[in-house]
């Protein structure tokens, strides 16, 4: 691992930089060295650089930027403040899908066991939702005994036997952007892309995996609205995990309308198992099965048939394999709400219009996301879809249905999707967006 120099003199141990130093060469846009960017993070992540610091030096890399090697030695850097899982005595490829979040996003799902029905492990280690985007593991934890935490023995032995895990990451794998993470989150310095990317490309690297697929959303329910700044991401994280000797792509995804028919937690379990039943919004299927060409191409095998393997059940095989490893229960009943409300067309015609973020933030106030992490989330929350735009309607026709444990959530919830969705006179031609609008290599 790499490790920073502490010159020791008697009792005392001299640190190498002032963080004041650093915090002015990035103000006045001068680039930071391998050794002054390891001392760095090693430093904040022992406590002796300062929040107030680090808020101040995360600012000047927001407005200022990073070059590629500044990125590449801040990611390795996080990479090094902690272990790094080691999938070398595995009999089998590796290869993992990040996504950059949107709404519906519940891919992982059907992705991780239909990449393992080809021999290739699976090791998501995934998050929870904050806001509007939702997280893989408040889904999972909607299948009753399911956990999201595992031993580093539970979690090899997993991989080794049904070939996908999904599960919490360690405290210990990159602590360094654990701790800058919610530092980034309090000072307004989320959108930094050099921040952004050394954030999500040090799990991955510290991960393990010999290669890695990443969902890089852009449009109203994604991180990054615009496509041109979500593209610059794509290609600094693909350029990243190549360094790290990382074989990796990604696909630029559409995320202006959800995806699927479900936003939410449990829903959204239950639509996946429609697409691994070989149903499903043909949106979701599209796009897992796209994904998992990727993967299964970088891991050797760019003749496999992931959609014949969704289509005759043995992705569903692994799935339910996969959820009882981890105490779940693949038959059992999910949450269902207490109280429901469906919104109708007031007119015949097309849709035309399904705002991405709006649906989003209404899932969250119905309960489905959290404000604070350490806030709980109503598995049964959320919303069903009933069209998607393009498709015909007719007056008193469901649009969508509204999910809630308490009926107060419904006002505020349709607040927010106020101008949200349109309907155009019946005969208007609605353009198709692709999906999958790039691939970057």
């Amino acid at each position: 691992m790499r490790r920073p120099r502490r010159l020791e003199k008697g009792s005392t141990v001299v640190e190498p930089f002032d963080t004041v130093d650093l915090i002015h060469a990035k103000r006045d846009r001068h680039r930071l060295d391998t050794a002054q960017i390891d001392w760095l993070i090693d430093a904040y992540t022992r406590g002796y650089v300062a929040d107030e610091q680090m808020s101040a030096l995360a600012m000047a890399i927001l407005l200022n930027g990073m070059d590629a090697a500044e990125i590449r030695d801040l990611t390795l850097a996080m990479v090094a403040s902690g272990e790094r899982l080691d999938f070398s005595g595995l009999a089998k490829p590796t290869s993992d899908k990040h996504s950059t979040g949107g709404v519906g996003d519940k891919i992982t799902l059907p992705l991780a066991p239909l990449v393992a029905v080809f021999g290739v492990a699976v090791p998501q280690l995934s998050g929870r939702g904050l806001g509007h985007t939702g997280g893989t593991l408040d889904k999972l934890e909607s299948i009753p005994g399911w956990r999201a935490q595992l031993t580093p023995a539970e979690f090899h032995a997993q991989l080794a036997d049904v070939g996908a895990v999904v599960c919490a990451a360690s405290a210990d794998l990159a602590p360094a952007d654990r701790k800058l993470y919610a530092l980034r989150d309090a000072t307004g310095t989320v959108e930094a892309i050099p921040l952004i990317a050394s954030s999500i490309m040090s799990k991955k690297i510290a991960e393990g995996t010999a290669s890695l697929v990443l969902d890089v959303k852009f449009g109203s329910g994604a991180f990054m609205k615009d496509y041109d700044r979500a593209r610059e991401l794509a290609e600094t994280m693909v350029r990243l995990g190549g360094d790290a000797g990382v074989a990796t792509r990604a696909l630029l995804t559409d995320m202006n309308v959800p995806l699927g028919l479900a936003i939410g937690n449990a829903n959204e379990v239950r639509e996946s198992v429609e697409v691994l039943a070989g149903g499903g919004p043909a949106d979701v299927v599209e796009l897992t099965v796209a994904l998992a060409r990727e993967m299964l191409a970088l891991a050797g095998q760019p003749d496999a048939d992931p959609a014949a393997a969704l289509a005759d059940g043995r992705a569903m095989d692994v799935w339910r394999r996969m959820i009882a490893a981890q105490g779940g229960d693949p038959d059992a009943a999910l949450p269902t709400p207490r109280e429901s409300h469906t919104v109708v067309a007031e007119a015949d015609g097309v849709l035309a219009e399904q705002d991405a973020l709006a649906f989003g933030v209404a899932a969250w106030r119905l309960g489905a996301g959290r404000a604070r992490k350490e806030d709980p989330v109503v598995h049964a929350a959320g919303i069903d879809l009933h069209a998607k735009p393009g498709d015909s309607v007719t007056a008193g026709a469901p649009l969508f249905t509204l999910h809630a444990d308490d009926p107060a959530r419904f006002a505020r919830a349709l607040e927010s999707l106020n101008g949200a969705y349109a309907i155009a006179p019946a005969g208007t031609r609605i353009p198709e967006r692709p999906l999958v609008a790039a691939r970057i290599l």
